[in-house]
Protein backbone atom coordinates (compact mmCIF):
# COMPACT_ATOMS: atom_id res chain seq x y z
CA UNK A 1 0.00 0.00 0.00
CA UNK A 2 1.50 3.45 -0.90
CA UNK A 3 0.71 6.69 1.16
CA UNK A 4 0.51 10.08 -0.69
CA UNK A 5 0.33 12.83 1.40
CA UNK A 6 -1.47 16.35 -0.57
CA UNK A 7 1.14 18.81 -1.37
CA UNK A 8 -0.86 21.47 0.63
CA UNK A 9 -2.90 20.40 3.96
CA UNK A 10 -3.10 21.25 7.11
CA UNK A 11 -2.99 24.06 9.48
CA UNK A 12 -3.29 27.79 7.46
CA UNK A 13 -1.07 30.76 9.46
CA UNK A 14 -4.10 32.23 10.45
CA UNK A 15 -5.02 29.42 12.51
CA UNK A 16 -1.23 28.99 14.10
CA UNK A 17 -1.53 32.66 14.81
CA UNK A 18 -4.73 32.58 16.65
CA UNK A 19 -3.43 29.62 18.62
CA UNK A 20 -0.32 31.12 19.11
CA UNK A 21 -2.27 34.32 20.39
CA UNK A 22 -4.80 32.53 22.68
CA UNK A 23 -2.09 30.63 24.28
CA UNK A 24 0.28 33.28 25.18
CA UNK A 25 -2.43 35.55 26.26
CA UNK A 26 -3.79 32.63 28.38
CA UNK A 27 -0.10 32.70 29.95
CA UNK A 28 -0.94 36.04 31.39
CA UNK A 29 -4.34 36.44 32.42
CA UNK A 30 -7.49 34.49 32.46
CA UNK A 31 -8.90 34.09 28.81
CA UNK A 32 -12.46 33.71 27.35
CA UNK A 33 -12.79 32.98 23.74
CA UNK A 34 -16.22 33.90 21.99
CA UNK A 35 -16.85 30.61 20.57
CA UNK A 36 -14.78 28.22 19.17
CA UNK A 37 -11.56 29.23 18.06
CA UNK A 38 -10.91 26.79 15.32
CA UNK A 39 -13.11 24.25 14.57
CA UNK A 40 -10.94 21.75 16.04
CA UNK A 41 -11.33 19.62 18.55
CA UNK A 42 -8.28 18.40 19.75
CA UNK A 43 -7.12 22.28 19.46
CA UNK A 44 -10.17 23.16 22.02
CA UNK A 45 -9.46 20.21 24.08
CA UNK A 46 -5.45 21.72 24.50
CA UNK A 47 -6.76 25.19 25.00
CA UNK A 48 -9.08 24.54 27.88
CA UNK A 49 -6.18 22.16 29.23
CA UNK A 50 -4.14 25.39 29.72
CA UNK A 51 -7.08 26.77 31.38
CA UNK A 52 -9.16 28.95 28.84
CA UNK A 53 -12.68 28.99 29.20
CA UNK A 54 -14.83 28.89 25.90
CA UNK A 55 -18.25 30.62 25.47
CA UNK A 56 -20.35 29.89 23.04
CA UNK A 57 -22.88 32.77 23.69
CA UNK A 58 -20.91 35.95 23.99
CA UNK A 59 -22.72 37.03 27.34
CA UNK A 60 -21.48 34.05 29.06
CA UNK A 61 -17.97 35.61 29.48
CA UNK A 62 -16.58 35.51 32.74
CA UNK A 63 -13.74 36.97 32.47
CA UNK A 64 -12.50 40.51 32.12
CA UNK A 65 -10.24 39.33 29.07
CA UNK A 66 -12.12 37.64 25.66
CA UNK A 67 -11.00 36.83 22.44
CA UNK A 68 -12.60 36.89 19.02
CA UNK A 69 -12.39 33.61 17.43
CA UNK A 70 -10.51 33.34 13.96
CA UNK A 71 -13.30 33.61 11.91
CA UNK A 72 -13.98 36.85 12.97
CA UNK A 73 -17.08 38.99 14.25
CA UNK A 74 -18.99 42.22 13.13
CA UNK A 75 -18.39 45.24 14.69
CA UNK A 76 -21.75 45.14 16.71
CA UNK A 77 -20.84 41.96 18.41
CA UNK A 78 -17.48 43.26 19.44
CA UNK A 79 -19.26 46.71 20.42
CA UNK A 80 -21.51 44.17 22.76
CA UNK A 81 -18.49 42.34 24.12
CA UNK A 82 -16.92 45.76 25.13
CA UNK A 83 -20.31 47.23 26.28
CA UNK A 84 -20.16 44.52 28.50
CA UNK A 85 -16.75 45.66 30.36
CA UNK A 86 -14.99 43.21 28.63
CA UNK A 87 -11.41 43.79 27.35
CA UNK A 88 -11.87 42.53 23.38
CA UNK A 89 -8.78 40.55 21.84
CA UNK A 90 -9.12 39.58 17.86
CA UNK A 91 -7.39 36.55 16.49
CA UNK A 92 -9.13 37.02 13.43
CA UNK A 93 -7.39 35.75 10.83
CA UNK A 94 -6.12 38.50 8.39
CA UNK A 95 -7.55 36.76 5.01
CA UNK A 96 -11.49 36.94 6.91
CA UNK A 97 -10.14 40.91 7.58
CA UNK A 98 -9.70 41.34 3.63
CA UNK A 99 -13.30 39.89 3.04
CA UNK A 100 -14.76 42.30 5.53
CA UNK A 101 -13.31 45.24 3.97
CA UNK A 102 -14.07 43.98 0.23
CA UNK A 103 -17.73 43.43 1.76
CA UNK A 104 -17.86 46.97 3.13
CA UNK A 105 -16.44 48.71 0.24
CA UNK A 106 -19.27 46.98 -1.90
CA UNK A 107 -21.56 48.94 0.53
CA UNK A 108 -20.23 51.94 0.15
CA UNK A 109 -20.11 51.46 -3.47
CA UNK A 110 -24.04 50.83 -3.74
CA UNK A 111 -23.59 47.50 -3.89
CA UNK A 112 -26.62 44.95 -2.76
CA UNK A 113 -24.50 42.43 -0.75
CA UNK A 114 -24.57 39.34 -1.29
CA UNK A 115 -22.43 36.53 0.54
CA UNK A 116 -21.37 33.32 -1.39
CA UNK A 117 -21.63 30.96 2.00
CA UNK A 118 -22.93 28.99 4.46
CA UNK A 119 -25.63 30.63 6.37
CA UNK A 120 -25.41 30.45 10.41
CA UNK A 121 -21.68 30.04 10.09
CA UNK A 122 -19.58 32.42 12.83
CA UNK A 123 -17.77 33.58 9.53
CA UNK A 124 -20.69 34.49 7.67
CA UNK A 125 -22.55 35.81 10.67
CA UNK A 126 -19.24 38.21 11.25
CA UNK A 127 -19.56 39.64 7.37
CA UNK A 128 -23.21 39.98 7.67
CA UNK A 129 -24.49 41.50 11.07
CA UNK A 130 -23.12 44.71 10.41
CA UNK A 131 -25.07 45.13 7.43
CA UNK A 132 -28.64 46.81 6.88
CA UNK A 133 -29.39 44.24 3.99
CA UNK A 134 -27.85 41.29 2.72
CA UNK A 135 -28.99 38.27 0.85
CA UNK A 136 -26.82 34.54 1.66
CA UNK A 137 -26.31 32.40 -1.22
CA UNK A 138 -25.22 28.73 -1.31
CA UNK A 139 -27.08 27.06 -4.12
CA UNK A 140 -28.18 27.89 -7.55
CA UNK A 141 -31.83 27.53 -5.67
CA UNK A 142 -30.82 30.18 -3.25
CA UNK A 143 -29.97 32.76 -6.38
CA UNK A 144 -33.71 31.73 -7.92
CA UNK A 145 -35.55 33.20 -4.81
CA UNK A 146 -33.51 36.45 -4.99
CA UNK A 147 -35.26 39.82 -6.11
CA UNK A 148 -33.72 41.90 -8.93
CA UNK A 149 -31.54 45.10 -7.69
CA UNK A 150 -29.83 47.40 -9.93
CA UNK A 151 -26.15 46.57 -8.42
CA UNK A 152 -25.10 43.45 -6.89
CA UNK A 153 -21.96 42.91 -4.84
CA UNK A 154 -20.86 39.55 -4.54
CA UNK A 155 -18.15 38.51 -2.14
CA UNK A 156 -17.73 35.01 -0.42
CA UNK A 157 -16.81 33.06 2.79
CA UNK A 158 -13.02 32.68 3.00
CA UNK A 159 -13.61 28.92 2.82
CA UNK A 160 -15.60 28.25 -0.16
CA UNK A 161 -14.53 26.30 -3.11
CA UNK A 162 -13.59 28.97 -5.85
CA UNK A 163 -15.23 26.99 -8.25
CA UNK A 164 -18.48 27.02 -6.80
CA UNK A 165 -18.12 30.59 -6.18
CA UNK A 166 -17.48 31.51 -9.42
CA UNK A 167 -20.06 29.07 -11.21
CA UNK A 168 -22.82 30.72 -8.56
CA UNK A 169 -21.53 34.24 -9.96
CA UNK A 170 -22.00 33.06 -13.31
CA UNK A 171 -25.94 32.12 -12.44
CA UNK A 172 -26.36 35.50 -10.44
CA UNK A 173 -25.19 37.55 -13.46
CA UNK A 174 -27.21 35.01 -16.18
CA UNK A 175 -30.31 35.12 -13.60
CA UNK A 176 -30.27 39.35 -13.42
CA UNK A 177 -29.01 40.39 -17.14
CA UNK A 178 -29.83 44.03 -16.59
CA UNK A 179 -28.45 44.51 -13.15
CA UNK A 180 -24.81 45.57 -12.65
CA UNK A 181 -22.58 42.51 -10.64
CA UNK A 182 -19.39 43.28 -9.33
CA UNK A 183 -17.65 40.07 -8.05
CA UNK A 184 -14.77 40.32 -5.25
CA UNK A 185 -12.75 37.58 -4.57
CA UNK A 186 -12.75 36.44 -1.28
CA UNK A 187 -11.68 33.01 -0.78
CA UNK A 188 -8.53 32.63 0.76
CA UNK A 189 -5.29 31.32 -0.46
CA UNK A 190 -5.15 28.62 1.75
CA UNK A 191 -8.29 27.53 0.94
CA UNK A 192 -7.57 27.45 -3.08
CA UNK A 193 -4.20 25.05 -2.24
CA UNK A 194 -5.69 22.60 -0.40
CA UNK A 195 -8.49 22.52 -2.53
CA UNK A 196 -6.46 22.48 -6.02
CA UNK A 197 -4.16 19.77 -4.09
CA UNK A 198 -6.74 17.38 -2.95
CA UNK A 199 -8.54 16.92 -6.19
CA UNK A 200 -5.05 16.50 -8.00
CA UNK A 201 -4.76 13.77 -5.19
CA UNK A 202 -7.75 12.09 -5.43
CA UNK A 203 -7.13 11.53 -8.84
CA UNK A 204 -4.28 9.34 -7.76
CA UNK A 205 -5.91 6.96 -4.83
CA UNK A 206 -8.68 4.37 -4.19
CA UNK A 207 -8.95 5.95 -0.89
CA UNK A 208 -8.66 9.16 0.31
CA UNK A 209 -8.51 9.82 4.32
CA UNK A 210 -9.09 13.89 5.21
CA UNK A 211 -8.46 14.77 8.66
CA UNK A 212 -10.02 17.56 10.45
CA UNK A 213 -13.21 18.94 12.86
CA UNK A 214 -16.51 17.15 12.72
CA UNK A 215 -17.70 20.94 12.30
CA UNK A 216 -15.01 22.15 10.02
CA UNK A 217 -16.68 23.60 7.41
CA UNK A 218 -13.20 23.90 5.39
CA UNK A 219 -12.71 19.76 5.79
CA UNK A 220 -16.28 18.94 4.92
CA UNK A 221 -15.54 20.84 1.67
CA UNK A 222 -12.62 18.96 1.03
CA UNK A 223 -14.40 15.99 1.62
CA UNK A 224 -16.59 17.19 -0.99
CA UNK A 225 -14.31 17.68 -3.53
CA UNK A 226 -12.25 14.54 -2.82
CA UNK A 227 -15.47 12.78 -3.66
CA UNK A 228 -16.24 14.22 -7.29
CA UNK A 229 -12.76 12.23 -8.22
CA UNK A 230 -12.14 9.05 -5.71
CA UNK A 231 -15.57 7.00 -5.03
CA UNK A 232 -13.94 5.78 -1.18
CA UNK A 233 -13.67 8.80 0.68
CA UNK A 234 -13.37 9.39 4.36
CA UNK A 235 -13.85 12.04 7.32
CA UNK A 236 -11.60 11.29 10.61
CA UNK A 237 -11.20 13.10 13.09
CA UNK A 238 -7.92 11.18 14.72
CA UNK A 239 -6.59 8.15 14.34
CA UNK A 240 -9.24 6.06 16.59
CA UNK A 241 -11.74 7.08 13.45
CA UNK A 242 -9.71 4.76 10.88
CA UNK A 243 -10.99 1.22 10.08
CA UNK A 244 -8.71 -1.65 8.79
CA UNK A 245 -11.56 -2.80 6.05
CA UNK A 246 -11.53 0.49 4.49
CA UNK A 247 -8.11 -0.49 3.23
CA UNK A 248 -8.46 -3.97 1.71
CA UNK A 249 -7.43 -4.39 -1.91
CA UNK A 250 -5.94 -0.89 -1.94
CA UNK A 251 -2.87 0.18 -3.85
CA UNK A 252 -3.02 3.75 -3.23
CA UNK A 253 -3.98 5.73 -0.39
CA UNK A 254 -4.74 9.52 0.06
CA UNK A 255 -4.26 11.65 2.79
CA UNK A 256 -4.93 15.67 3.35
CA UNK A 257 -6.23 17.79 6.19
CA UNK A 258 -8.18 20.73 6.93
CA UNK A 259 -7.16 24.42 8.10
CA UNK A 260 -7.61 23.92 11.29
CA UNK A 261 -6.24 19.88 11.90
CA UNK A 262 -2.48 20.04 14.19
CA UNK A 263 0.24 18.34 12.48
CA UNK A 264 0.53 16.60 15.35
CA UNK A 265 -2.98 14.75 14.35
CA UNK A 266 -1.82 14.22 11.00
CA UNK A 267 0.85 12.71 11.95
CA UNK A 268 -0.73 10.30 14.34
CA UNK A 269 -2.97 9.45 11.52
CA UNK A 270 -0.07 8.48 9.43
CA UNK A 271 1.24 6.55 11.80
CA UNK A 272 -1.90 4.65 12.41
CA UNK A 273 -2.05 3.74 8.53
CA UNK A 274 1.24 2.26 8.32
CA UNK A 275 0.54 -0.09 11.01
CA UNK A 276 -3.03 -0.70 9.33
CA UNK A 277 -0.89 -1.67 6.33
CA UNK A 278 1.38 -3.66 8.20
CA UNK A 279 -1.65 -5.77 9.76
CA UNK A 280 -2.71 -6.66 6.11
CA UNK A 281 -1.75 -9.63 3.97
CA UNK A 282 1.48 -9.69 2.65
CA UNK A 283 0.56 -9.66 -1.01
CA UNK A 284 -1.91 -6.45 0.05
CA UNK A 285 1.80 -4.45 0.16
CA UNK A 286 2.10 -3.74 -3.04
CA UNK A 287 4.26 -0.51 -2.90
CA UNK A 288 5.46 1.19 0.38
CA UNK A 289 7.08 4.01 -0.37
CA UNK A 290 7.81 7.65 1.86
CA UNK A 291 5.17 9.94 2.29
CA UNK A 292 5.51 13.19 0.02
CA UNK A 293 6.56 15.99 1.11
Amino acid sequence: MKLLRATHLGMCFGVRDAIALAQSEAARQPLTILGELVHNETVLADLRARGIAIAPHHPDAATPTVMVTAHGASDTAIAAARARGHHVLEATCPLVRVAHRAVQALVRDGFHPIIIGQRGHVEVRGLTEDLAECDIVLTEADVVVLRERPRFGIASQTTQPIERVRQLVAVIRARFPQSEVRFVDTVCQPTKQRQTAAEELARQCDVVVVIGGAHSNNTRELVATCARHCSRVHHVQGPDDLRPEWFIDVETVGLTAGTSTPDATIVAVEQALWQIAGQLPTKQLTCLSPLAA
